[in-house]
Protein backbone atom coordinates (compact mmCIF):
# COMPACT_ATOMS: atom_id res chain seq x y z
CA UNK A 1 0.00 0.00 0.00
CA UNK A 2 3.15 2.29 0.63
CA UNK A 3 4.66 1.96 -2.35
CA UNK A 4 1.23 2.33 -4.59
CA UNK A 5 0.32 5.68 -2.43
CA UNK A 6 4.10 7.17 -3.46
CA UNK A 7 3.70 5.57 -7.49
CA UNK A 8 2.99 8.13 -9.99
CA UNK A 9 -0.73 8.41 -11.06
CA UNK A 10 -0.49 6.64 -14.57
CA UNK A 11 -1.71 8.88 -17.15
CA UNK A 12 -3.79 7.85 -20.13
CA UNK A 13 -2.26 7.70 -23.76
CA UNK A 14 -2.66 10.62 -26.38
CA UNK A 15 -4.96 10.58 -28.63
CA UNK A 16 -4.86 10.55 -32.11
CA UNK A 17 -3.60 14.07 -33.72
CA UNK A 18 -2.33 15.21 -29.96
CA UNK A 19 1.16 15.63 -29.08
CA UNK A 20 2.87 13.17 -26.61
CA UNK A 21 4.10 14.70 -23.20
CA UNK A 22 7.37 16.35 -23.30
CA UNK A 23 8.58 13.39 -20.85
CA UNK A 24 7.51 10.33 -22.86
CA UNK A 25 9.65 12.63 -25.75
CA UNK A 26 12.51 12.68 -23.77
CA UNK A 27 12.01 8.90 -22.72
CA UNK A 28 11.18 7.98 -26.35
CA UNK A 29 14.31 9.83 -27.74
CA UNK A 30 16.24 8.70 -25.25
CA UNK A 31 15.57 4.99 -25.60
CA UNK A 32 16.00 5.11 -29.43
CA UNK A 33 19.60 6.82 -28.83
CA UNK A 34 20.39 4.56 -26.09
CA UNK A 35 19.65 1.30 -28.14
CA UNK A 36 22.80 1.47 -29.82
CA UNK A 37 25.33 2.15 -26.63
CA UNK A 38 26.49 -1.45 -26.65
CA UNK A 39 27.71 -1.40 -29.80
CA UNK A 40 31.49 -1.55 -28.69
CA UNK A 41 31.15 -4.59 -26.89
CA UNK A 42 28.45 -6.08 -29.68
CA UNK A 43 30.39 -5.02 -32.58
CA UNK A 44 33.92 -6.73 -32.28
CA UNK A 45 33.11 -10.16 -31.10
CA UNK A 46 30.06 -10.69 -33.40
CA UNK A 47 32.36 -9.38 -36.34
CA UNK A 48 35.21 -11.59 -35.29
CA UNK A 49 33.24 -14.74 -34.89
CA UNK A 50 31.31 -14.59 -38.41
CA UNK A 51 34.28 -13.30 -40.06
CA UNK A 52 37.26 -15.36 -38.70
CA UNK A 53 35.41 -18.06 -37.29
CA UNK A 54 33.16 -18.55 -40.14
CA UNK A 55 29.58 -18.66 -38.20
CA UNK A 56 26.86 -18.10 -40.23
CA UNK A 57 25.21 -14.70 -40.26
CA UNK A 58 21.46 -15.17 -40.39
CA UNK A 59 21.71 -17.69 -37.36
CA UNK A 60 24.00 -15.31 -35.17
CA UNK A 61 22.09 -12.58 -36.10
CA UNK A 62 17.87 -13.50 -36.08
CA UNK A 63 19.32 -15.37 -32.55
CA UNK A 64 20.29 -12.39 -30.95
CA UNK A 65 17.23 -10.30 -32.48
CA UNK A 66 14.67 -12.77 -30.85
CA UNK A 67 16.69 -12.53 -27.31
CA UNK A 68 16.83 -8.37 -27.73
CA UNK A 69 13.34 -8.86 -28.29
CA UNK A 70 12.35 -10.96 -25.82
CA UNK A 71 14.53 -9.12 -23.04
CA UNK A 72 13.08 -6.01 -23.80
CA UNK A 73 9.63 -7.27 -23.28
CA UNK A 74 10.11 -9.98 -20.50
CA UNK A 75 12.40 -7.21 -18.36
CA UNK A 76 10.78 -3.64 -19.44
CA UNK A 77 14.31 -2.06 -18.96
CA UNK A 78 17.39 -1.83 -20.75
CA UNK A 79 18.86 -5.33 -20.15
CA UNK A 80 21.26 -5.56 -22.14
CA UNK A 81 22.23 -9.40 -24.60
CA UNK A 82 25.84 -10.01 -25.13
CA UNK A 83 27.77 -12.65 -26.95
CA UNK A 84 29.68 -14.78 -24.37
CA UNK A 85 33.21 -13.49 -24.59
CA UNK A 86 35.10 -16.29 -23.73
CA UNK A 87 33.12 -18.62 -26.51
CA UNK A 88 33.12 -15.49 -28.89
CA UNK A 89 36.84 -15.89 -28.33
CA UNK A 90 37.61 -19.55 -28.35
CA UNK A 91 35.41 -19.18 -31.62
CA UNK A 92 37.59 -16.59 -33.39
CA UNK A 93 41.23 -18.63 -32.39
CA UNK A 94 40.06 -22.27 -32.18
CA UNK A 95 37.24 -22.12 -35.42
CA UNK A 96 35.57 -25.51 -33.77
CA UNK A 97 32.55 -26.81 -35.69
CA UNK A 98 28.83 -25.58 -35.96
CA UNK A 99 28.04 -28.94 -33.70
CA UNK A 100 30.53 -27.70 -31.47
CA UNK A 101 29.06 -24.00 -30.99
CA UNK A 102 25.78 -25.17 -30.82
CA UNK A 103 26.33 -27.80 -28.15
CA UNK A 104 28.31 -25.08 -25.85
CA UNK A 105 24.63 -22.57 -26.10
CA UNK A 106 23.11 -26.14 -25.35
CA UNK A 107 24.90 -27.00 -22.04
CA UNK A 108 25.69 -23.63 -20.67
CA UNK A 109 21.48 -22.86 -21.13
CA UNK A 110 20.98 -26.16 -19.17
CA UNK A 111 23.07 -25.17 -16.35
CA UNK A 112 21.86 -22.00 -16.35
CA UNK A 113 18.67 -22.99 -15.96
CA UNK A 114 19.39 -25.95 -13.44
CA UNK A 115 21.25 -22.81 -11.59
CA UNK A 116 18.02 -20.86 -11.47
CA UNK A 117 15.28 -23.91 -10.54
CA UNK A 118 17.65 -24.81 -7.70
CA UNK A 119 17.77 -21.72 -6.32
CA UNK A 120 21.75 -21.85 -6.03
CA UNK A 121 22.02 -18.96 -8.34
CA UNK A 122 20.29 -16.79 -5.45
CA UNK A 123 22.52 -18.65 -2.69
CA UNK A 124 25.38 -17.59 -4.97
CA UNK A 125 24.33 -13.81 -5.08
CA UNK A 126 23.86 -13.70 -1.54
CA UNK A 127 26.95 -15.40 -0.35
CA UNK A 128 29.25 -12.70 -2.18
CA UNK A 129 29.95 -9.67 -0.60
CA UNK A 130 29.04 -5.85 -1.74
CA UNK A 131 32.82 -4.97 -1.64
CA UNK A 132 33.56 -7.75 -3.96
CA UNK A 133 31.14 -7.20 -6.16
CA UNK A 134 31.66 -3.36 -6.06
CA UNK A 135 35.50 -5.01 -7.12
CA UNK A 136 33.90 -6.82 -10.19
CA UNK A 137 32.39 -3.93 -11.79
CA UNK A 138 35.11 -1.74 -11.40
CA UNK A 139 38.03 -4.21 -12.74
CA UNK A 140 35.34 -5.09 -15.75
CA UNK A 141 35.11 -1.41 -16.52
CA UNK A 142 38.53 -0.91 -16.82
CA UNK A 143 39.00 -3.62 -18.91
CA UNK A 144 35.97 -2.82 -21.32
CA UNK A 145 37.41 1.10 -21.33
CA UNK A 146 40.80 -0.71 -22.23
CA UNK A 147 39.84 -2.36 -24.58
CA UNK A 148 38.11 0.73 -26.31
CA UNK A 149 41.61 2.80 -25.84
CA UNK A 150 43.04 -0.28 -28.00
CA UNK A 151 40.31 0.04 -30.47
CA UNK A 152 40.41 3.70 -30.82
CA UNK A 153 44.26 3.78 -31.67
CA UNK A 154 44.17 2.09 -34.98
CA UNK A 155 42.39 5.21 -36.02
CA UNK A 156 43.50 7.68 -33.08
CA UNK A 157 42.26 11.31 -35.03
CA UNK A 158 38.80 9.60 -35.31
CA UNK A 159 38.46 7.58 -32.24
CA UNK A 160 39.92 10.38 -30.02
CA UNK A 161 37.12 13.00 -31.62
CA UNK A 162 34.10 11.04 -31.56
CA UNK A 163 35.04 10.31 -28.13
CA UNK A 164 34.91 13.97 -27.29
CA UNK A 165 31.57 14.33 -29.13
CA UNK A 166 29.93 11.94 -26.95
CA UNK A 167 31.32 13.38 -24.12
CA UNK A 168 30.02 17.31 -25.01
CA UNK A 169 27.15 15.68 -26.20
CA UNK A 170 26.08 13.74 -23.44
CA UNK A 171 25.91 16.89 -20.98
CA UNK A 172 23.58 18.23 -23.51
CA UNK A 173 20.00 17.97 -22.31
CA UNK A 174 17.58 15.27 -24.25
CA UNK A 175 19.86 15.20 -26.73
CA UNK A 176 20.83 11.50 -28.75
CA UNK A 177 24.51 11.56 -28.35
CA UNK A 178 25.23 8.02 -29.55
CA UNK A 179 22.85 8.27 -32.58
CA UNK A 180 24.55 11.75 -33.66
CA UNK A 181 28.29 10.13 -33.10
CA UNK A 182 27.32 7.19 -34.90
CA UNK A 183 26.33 9.44 -37.82
CA UNK A 184 29.65 11.58 -37.46
CA UNK A 185 31.73 8.64 -37.37
CA UNK A 186 29.96 6.62 -40.53
CA UNK A 187 30.42 9.59 -42.65
CA UNK A 188 34.05 10.33 -41.21
CA UNK A 189 34.95 6.42 -42.58
CA UNK A 190 33.23 7.09 -45.99
CA UNK A 191 34.96 10.64 -45.88
CA UNK A 192 38.71 9.40 -44.82
CA UNK A 193 38.62 5.94 -46.46
CA UNK A 194 38.20 4.63 -42.90
CA UNK A 195 35.60 2.08 -44.01
CA UNK A 196 34.82 0.24 -46.62
CA UNK A 197 32.14 1.79 -49.32
CA UNK A 198 28.35 0.46 -48.85
CA UNK A 199 27.35 -1.89 -51.33
CA UNK A 200 23.94 -2.73 -52.51
CA UNK A 201 21.91 -4.81 -50.67
CA UNK A 202 20.17 -7.20 -52.56
CA UNK A 203 16.87 -8.77 -50.19
CA UNK A 204 16.96 -12.22 -49.96
CA UNK A 205 15.10 -14.20 -47.21
CA UNK A 206 17.45 -16.28 -45.36
CA UNK A 207 16.50 -18.58 -42.65
CA UNK A 208 19.10 -19.78 -39.61
CA UNK A 209 20.15 -23.44 -40.56
CA UNK A 210 19.64 -26.15 -38.05
CA UNK A 211 22.59 -27.61 -36.77
CA UNK A 212 22.46 -30.87 -34.20
CA UNK A 213 25.79 -31.69 -32.23
CA UNK A 214 27.04 -34.99 -31.58
CA UNK A 215 28.16 -36.43 -28.69
CA UNK A 216 32.01 -35.78 -29.64
CA UNK A 217 30.69 -32.01 -30.12
CA UNK A 218 29.56 -31.60 -26.61
CA UNK A 219 32.91 -33.80 -25.19
CA UNK A 220 34.64 -30.58 -27.09
CA UNK A 221 32.18 -27.91 -25.56
CA UNK A 222 32.96 -28.93 -22.42
CA UNK A 223 36.68 -29.11 -22.36
CA UNK A 224 37.17 -25.88 -24.35
CA UNK A 225 34.74 -23.29 -24.20
CA UNK A 226 32.03 -24.63 -21.52
CA UNK A 227 34.20 -24.54 -18.43
CA UNK A 228 35.82 -21.14 -18.84
CA UNK A 229 32.49 -19.30 -19.88
CA UNK A 230 30.34 -20.42 -16.88
CA UNK A 231 32.17 -18.66 -14.28
CA UNK A 232 32.30 -15.36 -16.07
CA UNK A 233 28.26 -15.66 -16.91
CA UNK A 234 27.65 -16.27 -13.33
CA UNK A 235 29.60 -13.58 -11.97
CA UNK A 236 29.45 -10.88 -14.37
CA UNK A 237 26.07 -11.49 -16.88
CA UNK A 238 24.06 -12.62 -13.76
CA UNK A 239 25.47 -11.15 -9.76
CA UNK A 240 27.19 -7.78 -11.60
CA UNK A 241 24.04 -6.85 -13.58
CA UNK A 242 21.54 -7.49 -10.99
CA UNK A 243 23.60 -5.57 -8.63
CA UNK A 244 23.85 -2.68 -11.05
CA UNK A 245 20.58 -2.95 -12.35
CA UNK A 246 19.02 -2.66 -8.86
CA UNK A 247 21.35 0.38 -8.38
CA UNK A 248 19.98 1.96 -11.80
CA UNK A 249 16.23 1.01 -11.37
CA UNK A 250 15.76 0.71 -7.60
CA UNK A 251 11.37 0.53 -7.88
CA UNK A 252 11.69 -1.90 -11.08
CA UNK A 253 15.13 -4.24 -10.42
CA UNK A 254 12.54 -6.62 -8.77
CA UNK A 255 12.24 -7.61 -12.23
CA UNK A 256 15.62 -8.27 -12.73
CA UNK A 257 16.63 -10.59 -9.94
CA UNK A 258 19.56 -13.04 -10.65
CA UNK A 259 16.90 -16.16 -10.70
CA UNK A 260 15.11 -14.24 -13.81
CA UNK A 261 18.16 -13.30 -15.59
CA UNK A 262 19.67 -17.12 -15.06
CA UNK A 263 16.41 -18.56 -16.61
CA UNK A 264 16.30 -15.92 -19.43
CA UNK A 265 20.09 -16.58 -20.61
CA UNK A 266 18.98 -20.27 -20.35
CA UNK A 267 16.27 -20.75 -22.48
CA UNK A 268 17.66 -18.29 -25.32
CA UNK A 269 20.97 -20.74 -25.14
CA UNK A 270 18.98 -24.01 -24.75
CA UNK A 271 16.21 -22.78 -27.89
CA UNK A 272 18.63 -21.01 -30.65
CA UNK A 273 21.88 -22.44 -30.42
CA UNK A 274 21.15 -25.15 -32.58
CA UNK A 275 19.44 -22.59 -34.80
CA UNK A 276 23.24 -20.91 -35.06
CA UNK A 277 23.22 -18.48 -32.65
CA UNK A 278 26.19 -17.27 -30.74
CA UNK A 279 25.79 -18.37 -27.07
CA UNK A 280 24.80 -15.40 -25.21
CA UNK A 281 24.08 -13.85 -22.33
CA UNK A 282 23.15 -10.40 -20.80
CA UNK A 283 26.33 -8.18 -18.95
CA UNK A 284 26.86 -4.95 -16.41
CA UNK A 285 28.75 -3.34 -18.73
CA UNK A 286 26.13 -3.29 -21.55
CA UNK A 287 23.53 -2.30 -18.88
CA UNK A 288 26.02 0.38 -17.80
CA UNK A 289 26.11 1.74 -21.51
CA UNK A 290 22.46 1.62 -22.48
CA UNK A 291 21.71 3.49 -19.45
CA UNK A 292 24.54 6.34 -20.16
CA UNK A 293 23.15 6.98 -23.29
CA UNK A 294 19.69 7.79 -22.43
CA UNK A 295 17.51 4.24 -22.42
CA UNK A 296 15.26 3.75 -19.60
CA UNK A 297 12.54 0.97 -21.14
CA UNK A 298 12.33 -1.88 -22.34
CA UNK A 299 11.76 -0.37 -25.88
CA UNK A 300 15.46 -0.10 -26.51
CA UNK A 301 16.51 -3.56 -26.48
CA UNK A 302 13.47 -4.04 -28.64
CA UNK A 303 14.75 -1.91 -31.23
CA UNK A 304 17.88 -4.36 -31.53
CA UNK A 305 16.12 -7.09 -31.71
CA UNK A 306 13.94 -5.55 -34.77
CA UNK A 307 16.69 -4.18 -36.31
CA UNK A 308 18.68 -7.99 -35.70
CA UNK A 309 15.96 -9.77 -37.26
CA UNK A 310 15.63 -7.75 -39.98
CA UNK A 311 19.41 -8.27 -41.12
CA UNK A 312 19.72 -11.65 -40.33
CA UNK A 313 16.15 -12.92 -41.93
CA UNK A 314 16.67 -10.48 -45.20
CA UNK A 315 20.30 -8.99 -45.39
CA UNK A 316 22.27 -11.60 -43.88
CA UNK A 317 24.07 -11.86 -47.06
CA UNK A 318 25.52 -7.79 -46.64
CA UNK A 319 25.42 -8.01 -42.90
CA UNK A 320 28.96 -7.94 -42.20
CA UNK A 321 29.45 -5.07 -45.25
CA UNK A 322 26.64 -3.33 -43.19
CA UNK A 323 27.89 -3.32 -39.89
CA UNK A 324 32.28 -2.84 -41.05
CA UNK A 325 30.41 0.93 -42.15
CA UNK A 326 31.16 2.08 -38.69
CA UNK A 327 34.85 2.37 -38.13
CA UNK A 328 36.58 0.12 -35.75
CA UNK A 329 38.01 3.60 -33.70
CA UNK A 330 34.57 4.86 -33.10
CA UNK A 331 33.27 1.67 -31.96
CA UNK A 332 35.98 1.95 -29.24
CA UNK A 333 35.40 5.38 -28.32
CA UNK A 334 31.23 3.53 -27.02
CA UNK A 335 33.08 0.98 -25.67
CA UNK A 336 35.53 3.48 -23.55
CA UNK A 337 32.79 5.80 -22.48
CA UNK A 338 30.52 2.60 -21.29
CA UNK A 339 33.64 1.03 -19.48
CA UNK A 340 33.93 4.24 -17.62
CA UNK A 341 30.36 4.67 -16.81
CA UNK A 342 30.27 0.95 -15.39
CA UNK A 343 34.01 1.34 -13.79
CA UNK A 344 32.76 4.66 -11.35
CA UNK A 345 30.57 3.23 -9.60
CA UNK A 346 28.58 4.05 -6.20
CA UNK A 347 29.49 1.02 -4.52
CA UNK A 348 33.05 2.40 -4.96
CA UNK A 349 32.99 6.01 -3.79
CA UNK A 350 30.80 4.94 -0.95
CA UNK A 351 32.57 1.87 0.71
CA UNK A 352 34.25 1.99 3.67
CA UNK A 353 37.81 2.46 3.69
CA UNK A 354 38.30 -1.02 5.10
CA UNK A 355 36.63 -2.20 2.48
CA UNK A 356 39.21 -0.54 -0.13
CA UNK A 357 41.87 -3.44 -0.42
CA UNK A 358 38.97 -6.28 -1.08
CA UNK A 359 37.89 -4.04 -4.10
CA UNK A 360 41.32 -3.40 -5.62
CA UNK A 361 41.93 -7.06 -4.72
CA UNK A 362 38.67 -7.84 -6.80
CA UNK A 363 39.31 -5.33 -9.76
CA UNK A 364 42.94 -5.84 -9.99
CA UNK A 365 42.27 -10.27 -10.66
CA UNK A 366 39.78 -9.18 -13.13
CA UNK A 367 41.53 -6.68 -15.15
CA UNK A 368 44.71 -8.98 -15.26
CA UNK A 369 43.15 -12.20 -15.32
CA UNK A 370 39.08 -12.46 -15.57
CA UNK A 371 35.97 -12.16 -13.07
CA UNK A 372 36.23 -15.65 -12.01
CA UNK A 373 39.72 -15.13 -10.46
CA UNK A 374 38.45 -11.31 -9.65
CA UNK A 375 35.89 -12.67 -7.46
CA UNK A 376 38.27 -15.55 -5.72
CA UNK A 377 41.01 -13.16 -4.71
CA UNK A 378 38.02 -11.22 -3.66
CA UNK A 379 36.87 -13.91 -1.38
CA UNK A 380 40.16 -14.58 0.40
CA UNK A 381 41.05 -10.21 0.37
CA UNK A 382 37.15 -10.21 2.23
CA UNK A 383 38.09 -13.31 4.72
CA UNK A 384 41.42 -11.34 5.46
CA UNK A 385 39.75 -7.91 6.07
CA UNK A 386 37.05 -9.53 8.35
CA UNK A 387 40.15 -11.85 10.14
CA UNK A 388 42.19 -8.24 10.62
CA UNK A 389 38.95 -6.75 11.97
CA UNK A 390 38.24 -9.02 14.23
CA UNK A 391 41.95 -9.15 15.92
CA UNK A 392 41.88 -5.44 16.29
CA UNK A 393 38.54 -5.63 18.10
CA UNK A 394 40.04 -7.87 20.51
CA UNK A 395 42.94 -5.80 21.07
CA UNK A 396 40.78 -3.01 22.39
Amino acid sequence: MERMRHAAPETAPPRQGEDLPPDRKRSLLGDVAGAFGDLGTFLPHVLSALTVGGLSPAGVLVGFGLFYAATGALYRLPIPVQPMKAVSAIVVTSQPTPGAVAATGIILGLILLALAFTGLIDRLSRAIPQSVVAGLQLGLGVTLALLGLNLMLESPALGFGILAVVGVLMFVPRCPATLIALVLAVGAGQLFGLAPQPKAAAVHLALPPLTLPAWADAADALREAVLPQLALTVTNAIIVTAALAKALFPEAAGRVSERRLSVSSGLANLLLAPFGALPMCHGAGGLAAHHRFGARTGLAPAILGVLFLVLGLFFAAAALDLMRLIPTAAVGAFLAVAGADLAISRRVFDARPSCWPVIAAAALATLLLNPAVGLLAGFLAELLRARVLAFVLRRR
